[in-house]
């Protein structure tokens, strides 16, 4: 899968990562899409290197969106630290 497939998944993963995790991330739903992104890219990355290039196999497989949501999971609980240490 390409970078645009990611960034696609990670706008959706970055949605079902706030709809999991409500509260004060700050930055609102136009952020969370971006650390959607970031997340899914990040998810897909360190998948890639723990498991192999082969462990991400396309757009629809299930284990392919379930890296993407903990992957935004993970940068949006990081992000929310980061913003709450500011306020």
């Amino acid at each position: 899968m390409g970078i645009i497939g990611w960034i696609i998944l990670g706008l959706i993963a970055g949605a079902i990562a706030k709809a999991i995790l409500p509260g004060r991330q700050g930055g609102g739903w136009i952020a969370t899409l971006v650390l959607g992104v970031v997340g899914a890219l990040l998810g897909g990355f360190l998948s890639s290197l723990i498991f192999g290039s082969n462990s991400i196999n396309g757009f629809f497989n299930i284990g392919t969106w379930i890296t993407a949501i903990i992957g935004a999971l993970i940068v949006l609980v990081i992000w929310g630290l980061i913003t709450k240490r500011r306020a």
